[in-house]
């Protein structure tokens, strides 16, 4: 009962103990072992000292007072060991120490870094995968290649269908053209991108001439000088955009507005920018060159090219019979195409030794001349 008593006396002096700082202690994991339980994990409030000073004084004064016979302790300590309930939770007890203890080792260990590439055998979150239960190939179908073309040949001849078949039937829907009349003098522009949204659809171009609004001759005159560099001298038509607002619709408003008041402008008689010459610098006049009168067939020209060319055939003829015209297809004949001749048989070296060996010539002998 002693070693009890000192085992309880040492417990309680080192739970009253100041705890340590943790700049001092590195902190490691705390591992408890508990079974399943849907609460939290809560942790009994610590003694305070004075609870602690009262423990210990009760222990000495039992440890002081009462005295334990060792022969009855260990006659209890026996009857302990023989209990069958006491060796299972001996046996319970070291296994829950020694699996504390393997964890413990466990979770204090250091993973071993794994010898391999950077994120070799893991799967990209980012790459799309299509081989999701992907079907055996059997060798019966054609590449991707192929399919591809079948697909563009269906499109060809979707489109020619709807040529044959849908086509016609717009022609019910067919309206003559009128020609725009004097009350309609602009010409509005717009540009449609067919099945898509493009920032571009917005812009508005009008078209006018000053000779087609109602003005009279100086009131037309300043409006080009008004117009500026929007005016073209050489087709005087007049071209202005918009594309300052959201839709097109604005913007043709605005530029119909914007028209009102040049033509208003123009029709002011307070001053007719009679002094203000008309300014044409902004447009560069190309000199496009044109065919030389003097050039042009006319029937006089037709009649003296007759009469020279009859005059040269004439001649021909005359050279023909006399023998003296030189045919040019039959020079180049002669010239590409030679007449065949036999070509000289070389002197072969026998017929040069026979020659060598025959007799000498016999000389004539002449008498001597005695004196």
């Amino acid at each position: 009962m002693a070693s009890a008593v000192q085992s309880m006396r040492l417990c309680l002096r080192a739970a009253s103990r100041r705890a340590v700082t943790p700049a001092a202690v590195a902190s490691r994991p705390r591992l408890a072992m508990r079974s399943f339980s849907a609460t939290p994990f809560q942790c009994q409030p610590a003694a305070e000292k004075d609870d602690l000073s009262e423990i210990e004084n009760e222990i000495e004064e039992i440890d002081a007072s009462e005295e334990i016979d060792p022969a009855e302790l260990q006659r209890a300590l026996e009857l302990m060991q023989q209990d069958g309930d006491f060796k299972k939770a001996r046996q319970l007890q070291e296994r829950v120490i020694t699996s504390i203890g393997s964890n413990f080792t466990e979770a204090m260990r250091s993973s071993e870094r794994p010898n391999r590439f950077w994120m070799d055998g893991e799967p990209d979150s980012d790459l799309i995968h299509a081989e999701t239960n992907p079907d055996r190939f059997d060798e019966d179908d054609i590449l991707s290649l192929g399919h591809a073309k079948f697909e563009e040949f269906r499109e060809y001849r979707e489109y020619a269908r709807i040529a044959a078949w849908q086509m016609p039937l717009l022609s019910k829907l067919a309206t003559p053209f009128e020609a725009p009349t004097a009350k309609e003098p602009l010409r509005f522009r717009y540009t449609s991108y067919m099945g898509e949204f493009h920032p571009a659809e917005k812009k508005v171009v009008v078209e006018f001439s000053p000779r087609d609004l109602p003005l009279d001759e100086a009131q037309q005159q300043k409006l080009r000088k008004l117009l500026g560099s929007r005016w073209n001298p050489e087709t005087d038509i007049a071209k202005m955009s918009c594309e300052q607002f959201e839709h097109a619709a604005q913007n043709k408003r605005y530029l119909g507005d914007l028209v009102n008041k040049l033509v208003a402008q123009a029709k002011d008689p307070t001053d007719m920018f009679e002094d203000v010459p008309l300014d044409t610098r902004h447009h560069t006049f190309k000199v496009k060159p044109k065919f030389p009168k003097e050039w042009r067939m006319t029937e006089e020209r037709q009649r003296f090219l007759e009469d020279t060319r009859q005059k040269a055939l004439l001649l021909d003829q005359a050279k023909e019979e006399e023998g003296t015209l030189v045919n040019g297809a039959e020079k180049v004949n002669a010239f590409f195409n030679p007449p065949i001749t036999t070509p000289k048989i070389a002197d072969m070296a026998t017929a040069r030794l026979s020659q060598s060996l025959s007799k000498p010539p016999q000389r004539k002998h002449q008498p001597l001349m005695r004196r």
